[in-house]
């Protein structure tokens, strides 16, 4: 491909595999424990169930699809809902802007994965509003489903399924875990969960951190959004690791909790569980980097993205999906 940049990825780092990890390892964990466990699961899943005002399908599907037998596309999306932050531009926790968009389709045949993180600075037309907008912007007028149908028009595919995460859910689970081991590539000052600045400072090298910690490793953003991935991606990575992990065994009824607090999704507990059959999916990964150039209007910063990447990103996506 010409402008759109790709990457091959054999080892699953990747912080959308990572959510689908933890929801399985959780999910068919807590399932093979039965009884108290298996039906807190249940219930967690049910609170955290929320479908999309369109219904079960995509306008750009002819019918429902089965995670179990289906191409299907997921957006992954991480929510900006610090109460500060809330509160300072009256907003619901429903209606916060987003901090991290990931677009991923799967191919049961092909057994893989090809996925798109898209800038939560792009200027793209916000579906329902009629104007350019950063795309982050879209959660916070419309919630779930106009940032749905926001990025199902910008790379014209359905989007069959989402997954919305509080970031807040960091925190729990990992304090909930004893923290987690991670390598800090440099000092990073950064602000705490409640946006006071500068109330988190990590010295470099391996060391565990809480779950405040781990948050403002993943947030940094001062080198470059590239980095800041892949320091989300390890603290996901992380996570997974210290949960399957004896110890945290007997944690899993408090990490559920946290599970049905932080994470929404129009997933249910029998796609959930269906999943499993596209574990091998994962790892045969295709990272696509969204091209585009940075955009100065009226004193406001944007990424603009290129016309040529994201229609070059349709095309793959919707042959992944088999729609053409």
């Amino acid at each position: 491909m010409r402008r759109t940049q790709v990457r091959k990825n054999k080892r699953k780092k990747r912080f959308f595999s990572y959510i689908i990890a933890v929801l399985l390892l959780v999910g068919i964990g807590s399932l093979s424990y039965g009884g108290y466990l298996a039906y807190k699961f249940a219930n967690a899943t049910s609170d955290a169930n929320q479908e999309l005002e369109r219904g079960e399908k995509s306008a750009r599907r002819i019918a429902p699809v089965d995670p179990s037998k289906d191409n299907f596309s997921v957006l992954f999306v991480g929510i900006d809902s610090s109460k500060t932050r809330v509160e300072e531009r009256n907003l619901s926790e429903d209606h916060s802007r987003t901090d991290a968009l990931i677009l991923a389709t799967f191919n049961k045949d092909k057994e893989s994965v090809k996925m798109v993180s898209i800038p939560r600075d792009s200027r793209i037309e916000i579906v329902g509003k009629g104007f350019n907008d950063r795309i982050n912007h879209a959660h916070a007028f419309g919630g779930i489903d106009m940032t749905v149908a926001t990025v199902e028009e910008m790379f014209d595919i359905p989007v069959d399924y989402y997954v919305t995460l509080n970031f807040n859910a960091f925190i729990d689970i990992v304090d909930t875990l004893g923290g987690i081991e991670v390598d800090v590539p440099f000092e990073i000052t950064e602000q705490d969960s409640q946006d006071n600045q500068g109330a988190i400072t990590l010295k470099p090298g391996i060391q565990t951190l809480n779950g405040e910690e781990a948050l403002a490793f993943s947030r940094y953003r001062k080198d470059s959004d590239i980095y800041r991935g892949a320091r989300q991606q390890e603290v996901i990575k992380a996570i997974v690791s210290k949960s399957i992990s004896i110890t945290a065994l007997p944690k899993y009824d408090e990490i559920i909790d946290h599970f049905g607090e932080n994470i929404l999704t129009n997933f249910s507990l029998g796609n959930i569980v269906a999943l499993s059959k596209h574990s091998g999916s994962l790892q045969d990964i295709e990272s696509f980097m969204l091209e585009g150039q940075d955009l100065w209007l009226n004193g406001a910063y944007y990424y603009q993205p290129n016309e040529e990447s994201v229609e070059e990103i349709s095309q793959t996506f919707k042959e992944h999906l088999a729609l053409d």
